[in-house]
């Protein structure tokens, strides 16, 4: 329900363009032209723990409904209207975005298994091409999946890469062409070209190969909740109505998923709630056998494991907040038997390891900052220097454990997404490719700052900035975007977006408020935001919003807001508590409606995400909840412009959660400001697919806040 909403950093280049006054006039006046649509009100009366609630618009709730689908569609044509004015904005927008884009461009390839991997893009084409050649540098090009050819007919489509099996002579795949998020998996010959019959519908789209190339084991989702619970067995050529069972969570607060090790020897099952985890494996070299607990699941502990020549290593929590790192020899996993080679500290968090013979490569997390550590078995150690204040770091494609080279990306508010090799022996780096922004692109024009804020508790909390040096006056004149998320201990990173630049070069600030409920700052950071202590992520953000006013990045009638899912969520509580503090707020895919969905077990991810916001049934929780809830708590009052977005096969946050907020607003609220509410009927979490279609929501939303800045 709440997850992050995709988006693309993007290949995207600058083009200049400052809308004349007459097109910001005409939106103005387009604004005022046309009657809001409304729903329609049928009282539904929800009672718990004896608190009464009266819902005027739970039928919208009713996605085959002839009623719901036409409200749905006014609400497009009404946005359409009144944007309308804001049309030929939209259309430079456009172009300015897809300017950037290097339509035909190609991916740093990776070696492994005998072949070498990429994936291309042609000129026009919304999809990729994957691919690959036989050797290290020169064969000839092999396609593996043309997206382009595979999306014709479709308006919306959505594929995964293909897994190819460890003979190379087969590949997996999974569709989806609704954007429910709900996949079929195929499969396909690699010698023939031919598509194997077997298709496997209602899965996840994620898969392993066992090693006699033939057995596969895939997720399976619950068809009402779209729990990840069931992982099967597969053999090509069998039909599917023999495939097998190998583990059910039948724990529904626990999802559970396939992958296998970097040493290719254990396939591993991965199930999980979000605060306990459990680890089964299997040897992939005996595809029939049955799976068996690596370490028995305990509530409160995560670990994951990986495994190399002859050992696992365990990241786990155990006595341990942030994380430490800990082996064992293959043939005993008791926990008795573990081993501590990373300790835990307080200031450091420990997020994610690759394996590689002779050493790894650890990624932490410092001072709310992605670091990148080496560590040799002799036990000599370095970090990867970055030299920028705020920036994201992380681990590329690794696939081969025997080199002394690792693939990493680096990127930052004013450098493009750039992919190095580096040498552990030489600490020599090379760049093998940085994102082209096509017409040109100086980052020395842009001014990156991190800066920390004392928020009403006390707490520092770290913003990141970003603006157009000779567009920028410290003096409150300059609109600013702010954004966040704050949800699920997903850190926000200061990534390099090319679409962005388009306001930025409008003379836009662009600030990510690093705020509780991420994990920026360690797990204490986390839990400081979520279930009895989930208000705090709110007063993060407006503490931070009331800190850059006051010191002049912005004012509070040039200030715009921004959050997508779980991000919308705090879009629509921020507004409830501080509405004077944001001329504008964009709310995309929002979860919204907090207490009756996570009332309803039968919704998409509800049941599996008690801990993170609390089971309402506990009376505790039923009423924090529902003191922060952004639907329950519209009151008749002024709030900012705003649009919100969604998408009607949305399998994280139901459409209906942003259709019934926009109808009770549009019933209560007091004002003139711009409500909004665009739904794509063809689209799910992640809006449209394609990396062209995805701009004309982009320009929508960008339009709408250049247009109330006067820009």
């Amino acid at each position: 329900m709440k997850c992050p909403p995709l988006f693309s950093i993007g290949l995207f280049l600058i083009i200049f363009f400052i809308p004349s006054d007459n097109m910001i006039a005409q939106s103005s006046n387009t604004n005022k032209t046309m009657e809001a649509p409304k729903a329609a009100k049928k009282p539904k009366e929800l009672v718990t723990h004896g608190h009464k609630r009266i819902d005027q618009y739970f039928w919208l709730n009713e996605r085959e409904n002839p009623e719901v689908i036409k409200y749905l569609e006014d609400e497009n044509k009404y946005t359409e209207a009144m944007l309308s004015g804001t049309k030929e904005l939209q259309d430079q927008l456009i172009k300015e975005m897809k300017g950037r884009i290097k339509e035909q461009d190609q991916s740093v390839p990776y070696y492994y298994n005998g072949y070498t991997y990429y994936t291309r893009f042609i000129e026009g084409g919304e999809y990729p091409i994957y691919c690959r050649q036989k050797g290290r540098s020169g064969g000839a090009e092999e396609i593996l999946l043309d997206c382009n050819e595979m999306a014709k007919g479709h308006s919306y489509f959505s594929s995964t890469s293909m897994e190819v099996s460890p003979n190379n002579q087969f590949g997996m795949f999974a569709v989806d062409t609704i954007g429910r998020r709900k996949y079929t998996l195929m499969f396909k010959n690699l010698t023939t070209g031919e598509i194997l019959p077997d298709r496997i519908q209602d899965v996840s789209g994620n898969a392993e190969w066992a090693n006699d190339n033939k057995t596969v084991f895939y997720d399976v989702k619950d068809p009402v909740t779209l729990r990840e619970y069931k992982i099967m067995r597969h053999v090509i050529g069998t039909s599917i109505e023999s495939d097998q069972a190998v583990f059910e969570e039948k724990d529904e607060t626990f999802s559970c998923y396939i992958g296998k090790t970097k040493s290719h020897k254990y396939l591993v099952v991965y199930t999980s709630s979000t605060v306990t985890t459990e680890n089964l494996i299997l040897e992939a070299d005996n595809p029939s056998g049955s799976f068996r607990v690596f370490h028995p699941r305990t509530r409160n502990h995560e670990y994951s494991i990986d495994h190399l020549n002859g050992s696992f290593y365990i990241m786990t929590n155990d006595q341990a907040k942030n994380f430490r790192l800990m082996t064992c020899h293959e043939k005993n996993t008791s926990i008795s038997e573990w081993k501590e080679i990373i300790k835990h500290r307080d200031d450091v968090f420990l997020e994610g390891l690759e394996l590689f013979n002779g050493y790894y490569v650890l990624s932490e997390r410092a001072e709310g900052l992605p670091r990148i550590r080496i560590i040799r078995e002799d036990g000599n150690e370095h970090y990867l220097d970055f030299g920028e204040a705020a920036y994201d770091a992380y681990l590329g494609a690794n696939p081969e454990a025997d080199t002394k080279v690792i693939r990493y990306g680096f990127n930052s508010l004013v450098t493009p997404v750039s992919t190095f090799d580096y040498h552990i022996e030489t600490k020599e780096k090379k760049l093998l490719k940085q994102q082209e922004v096509v017409g040109g692109y100086d980052g020395t024009r842009y001014q990156s700052e991190r800066i920390n804020v004392k928020v009403r508790d006390g707490v520092m909390v770290p913003v990141s900035i970003v603006y157009r040096k000779d567009l920028f006056k410290k003096d409150g004149s300059n609109p600013m975007l702010q954004y966040a998320y704050g949800s699920y201990g997903i850190s926000m990173e200061a990534t390099f977006s090319s679409a962005r630049l388009s306001l930025l070069d409008r003379g836009f600030v662009y600030a990510i408020a690093h705020i509780r409920g991420g994990q920026e700052l360690g797990r204490h950071w986390y839990e400081d935001g979520k279930l009895l202590k989930k208000k705090n992520t709110f007063y993060d953000f407006i503490d931070c919003s009331t800190y850059l006013a006051d010191q002049k990045y912005t004012s509070y009638d040039k200030l715009f807001a921004m959050g997508g899912s779980a991000g919308g969520l705090l879009m629509g509580s921020v507004i409830n508590m501080a509405p004077e503090k944001y001329k504008g707020v964009v709310a995309a895919v929002p979860f919204v409606d907090v207490i009756t969905t996570m009332l309803d077990a039968s919704i998409p991810l509800t049941t599996s995400e008690y801990d993170e916001w609390g089971n309402p049934e506990d009376k505790d929780y039923y009423n924090y909840i529902l003191s922060y809830s952004p639907y329950d708590n519209v009151e008749p009052k002024v709030y900012p412009n705003l649009f919100v977005t969604t998408g009607l096969h949305d399998s994280q946050v139901q459409y209906w959660e942003p259709a019934k907020w926009v109808a009770k607003l549009r019933e209560i609220k007091k004002g003139d400001e711009l409500l909004l509410l665009y739904t794509n009927m063809d689209a799910g979490h992640g809006g449209a697919s394609g990396r062209f279609r995805m701009l004309k929501e982009l320009a929508m939303e960008y339009a709408f806040m250049i247009d109330l800045a006067g820009k």
